[in-house]
C-alpha cells in the first residue's frame, strides 16, 4: 500500500504531469481537494476507483480512509491542486501517514504561478529587470505568515513577486507593495488559471484597484507584481547571443 501526493495543476485536465495522470489511471483510492481541484481532473482516474472529494473532510476524517486502505491493501491517489509541496498542507498529513507506517511518495504538479505567468505570455525573470520570484501569500485563518515574511517586507527587494490567493486582501496588497514599488510597476492578476472560466487583469499598481472590482475576484487569484510584465523592459539574454560561447557551441567570434 502506498500513497502518492500528486499536483494536479492549475486546472486545466491535460496540465497533470504524465506520472500523475498514470497514477491516477492504477490507484484503487482517489482522494482529491474539490474545493480546489477540479472535478475535470477526475478523467484521469481509473473506472473502478473509489473517488472521494475530501472539501467537507477533516485531517482526522481523511486519516481514516488511509488506513481503510491499509486495511485492504489498497495504493491511493491524495490529489492537490497546482503543486502539492506549496501551501499543499501536506506535512500534517505525512506525518499521520509516517505514524501508520505507510510508505509514500511526493508528484511535483504545474504550479499556478507558472500557469498564469504562461496565460500573461509573460517571462517571470529578465536579465536587469528581476532575476529572482518571491512566492508568498497573505495571513489566513488557516496559517499566519510571520512576520518577517509580509508583503511588505518582500517588496522591499522589488523583484517578481507572486501572491497566492490574493483576491479578497487587494487592497491592503496593493497598499502594502508601494511602500516600495513604483505606482507604473506592472502587475496582474489572474484567476483559475488555464480553467474555462478563466479571469484576467493587466495594469499597474497605481490604476489597479480603480479598475477591478474586487468583488469579481476570488481566493484563487494569482497577483504577479514586478517590471518583468512590462514587455518593453530589460535586456536581452546573452544565452543565445552569436558571440556567446558555451561548450555546446562556439561563438561566431571563434569560428
Amino acid at each position: 500500500m502506498k500513497v502518492y501526493f500528486i499536483g494536479a495543476g492549475p486546472g486545466a485536465a491535460d496540465l497533470i504531469t504524465v506520472r500523475g495522470a498514470a497514477l491516477l489511471s492504477m490507484v484503487d483510492l482517489v482522494m482529491y481537494a474539490g474545493s480546489l481541484v477540479p472535478e475535470a481532473v477526475m478523467v484521469h482516474c481509473n473506472k473502478e476507483a473509489r473517488i472521494v472529494n475530501t472539501a467537507e473532510l477533516d485531517l482526522d476524517q481523511q486519516v481514516v480512509l488511509f488506513e481503510e486502505a491499509l486495511d485492504q491493501d489498497l495504493n491511493v491517489a491524495r490529489v492537490h491542486s497546482g503543486d502539492p509541496t506549496i501551501y499543499g498542507a501536506i506535512a500534517e498529513q505525512i506525518k499521520r501517514l509516517e505514524e501508520l507506517g505507510i510508505e509514500y511518495e511526493i508528484v511535483p504538479g504545474v504550479s499556478s504561478f507558472t500557469a498564469a505567468a504562461a496565460s500573461l505570455k509573460s517571462e517571470l525573470t529578465k536579465p536587469s529587470v528581476s532575476q529572482s520570484i518571491i512566492l508568498t501569500r497573505v495571513s489566513g485563518r488557516a496559517s499566519e505568515v510571520p512576520d518577517s515574511e509580509t508583503i511588505a517586507q518582500f517588496a522591499q527587494h522589488r523583484a517578481t513577486m507572486c501572491i497566492f490567493l490574493s483576491g479578497p486582501h487587494l487592497r491592503q496588497i496593493v497598499s502594502d507593495l508601494l511602500l516600495h514599488y513604483p505606482y507604473d510597476t506592472h502587475v496582474a492578476l489572474v484567476c483559475k488559471a488555464s480553467q474555462p472560466d478563466e479571469l484576467k487583469y493587466s495594469g499597474t499598481l497605481g490604476t489597479i484597484l480603480d479598475e477591478v472590482n474586487i468583488n469579481d475576484w476570488k481566493l484563487t487569484t494569482m497577483m504577479i507584481v514586478g517590471d518583468v510584465l512590462n514587455k518593453n523592459s530589460g535586456t536581452a539574454s546573452k544565452l543565445y547571443a552569436a558571440s556567446y560561447s558555451h561548450k555546446f557551441r562556439l561563438s561566431n567570434r571563434g569560428r
